[in-house]
């Protein structure tokens, strides 16, 4: 069964778009807000899913998306789900967020203990409808399939609810929601930047909370001190020959009442990505920038791009010129990155054909607003399963072979891991995580949530990070953080939630 698809006649800009949909039930954006030539031609929005998923505690063994695996198989039976080869890739299926912790489902790691705003582990829903944009093109559809609407308490079983569906009725249900969708767009509601949190979380049962440098109304987990006490802690873990590197964030927070379609729009005026995003469901939401991807697969080649090695952006051509150069010679972090494409070359290896992994980029600079980064692009074929005994991957074993992404964790994984728990004194939640789609065909395209925030209980959080290595210097790590963080304390500060001192 081919969707239903419509072209919208006028081009509304992804944050507009996004507006038009505030208080939409799963609402989800997927930004090509930093447009390249390879990373920025997609966008696409959808809310109102027909099912929804969610794990409040990942727990080790689950499998995270068994009743998702059989809602989405049951449908394709039923329906023939087909997806149309001259529109943008996602045209409807699953998307939603996975948070940190979920890699607790996969190896036995301790959870840290805070975990104040308690989100899900992970959240995601089966969408009908999309709003699809090539940038390249300049051209925007509404695609719906006018699938019914799933009882999520019989996923299990989504026989049930799938199969006694009217099939005639699919195209009417889909023309009437393309219709609701439009009419929405053509009435973008005007800027309301506050909203009411409920149930605010108190500062008294907050973990202890120190002032952020230069920042007013901007707390970190970590004192400089004590965050320089940690880097030195994973130095002696590294020279005691536990692990070669690991990923040491902390957490910013500040009390904010700003609505998060708002915020998001400010910080992609502020911090353009190429994997921006957004999510929103119950009284939480993510609000993401992020510049990496984690893994992406068509027509069964899977692509990864970590991130590894970070310089402040300088004023001036030349300077930033320099910068790069700087970048690109740097031993330290180029060993940095060559360790991580390592790592997922042995993750990708777990799920993809004998000699199909390669590697077509190796440490690249690329540029964004606020740093530049060394870039790298591992690719792989998953197993097709051709014989009888032989083995088959999907992109839900994908996830579990390589989740979370070895960039933002360390090497070895589980040990940098659970070196990760032993010292930050928050948890992670969405942090090092991931926002992804699945389409109905198995396309998947998916965001490592890095330059992101989490809005929920009156507050607003980000975490900023960075690998440690030996040669790695403490003051250096904890001004890397910094750096990192401008974008986001800078999107604060023109939502009006924070101050830089002096101001």
């Amino acid at each position: 069964m081919a969707p239903v698809v419509e072209e919208s006649k006028v081009v509304p800009s992804p944050a507009d778009a996004l507006r038009a949909f505030a208080g939409s039930d799963g609402l989800i954006l997927f930004d090509s807000a930093l447009r390249r030539d390879r990373l920025g031609r997609y966008s696409y929005l959808a809310a109102d899913p027909i099912a929804t998923f969610e794990v409040e505690r990942a727990a080790s063994g689950k499998d995270l998306f068994e009743s998702v695996r059989v809602a989405v198989s049951q449908l394709n039976d039923h329906f023939d789900l087909r997806r149309l080869s001259d529109l943008p890739p996602f045209q409807g299926g699953v998307a939603g967020a996975l948070s940190y912790e979920c890699g607790g489902c996969w190896e036995r790691i301790p959870r840290t203990g805070n975990d104040e705003f308690e989100l899900p582990d992970a959240w995601f829903g089966i969408y009908d409808w999309v709003i699809a944009w090539d940038h390249q093109q300049k051209r925007a559809w509404i695609v719906s399939h006018g699938l019914p609407k799933l009882n999520t308490q019989i996923t299990d079983r989504p026989e049930r609810s799938i199969c006694n569906a009217d099939l005639s009725s699919c195209r009417d249900r889909a023309a009437a929601r393309i219709q609701d969708v439009l009419g929405k767009l053509s009435q973008v509601p005007a800027i309301d930047g506050l909203c009411k949190a409920s149930n605010d979380v108190p500062e008294s049962e907050l973990a202890p909370q120190y002032p952020l440098p230069g920042w007013d109304g901007v707390t970190s987990d970590f004192s400089r001190d004590a965050y320089l006490a940690a880097v030195e802690r994973v130095i002696e873990y590294i020279h005691a020959g536990d692990i070669f590197q690991a990923n040491l964030s902390q957490r910013l927070l500040a009390r904010s009442n700003v609505a998060p379609t708002e915020l998001y729009a400010t910080l992609r005026n502020c911090n353009p990505a190429p994997f921006a995003g957004f999510l929103a469901h119950d009284d939480w939401a993510i609000v993401s920038a992020s510049p990496e991807r984690f893994v992406r697969v068509e027509n069964g080649v899977v692509e990864t791009r970590p991130i590894k090695g970070t310089r402040q952006r300088r004023t001036g051509p030349e300077a930033d010129l320099f910068t790069r150069d700087e970048l690109r010679q740097s031993e330290k972090d180029v060993a940095e990155n060559v360790m991580i494409v390592d790592l997922l070359r042995n993750d990708l290896s777990r799920v993809c054909e004998p000699g199909s992994i390669s590697v077509p980029e190796l440490c690249v600079v690329e540029t964004y607003e606020t740093v530049q980064h060394l870039v790298s692009e591992i690719r792989g074929t998953l197993k097709a399963g051709r014989g009888q005994d032989e083995e088959t991957s999907d992109i839900w074993s994908l996830i579990a072979a390589s989740f979370p992404g070895g960039s933002i964790t360390g090497a070895p994984k589980i040990r940098a891991m659970e070196i990760i728990s032993e010292l930050e004194p928050t948890a992670r939640g969405p942090y090092c995580g991931s926002l992804f789609y699945s389409g109905f065909d198995g396309t998947f395209d998916s965001s490592i949530l890095i330059r992101s925030f989490v809005c929920r209980r009156g507050w607003v959080q980000c975490r900023v990070g960075g690998g440690i290595v030996a040669q790695s210097d403490p003051e250096a790590e904890y001004e890397e953080t910094l750096h990192k963080a401008e974008g986001m304390l800078r999107a604060l500060h023109q939502s009006g939630i924070c101050q830089p001192h002096g101001r």
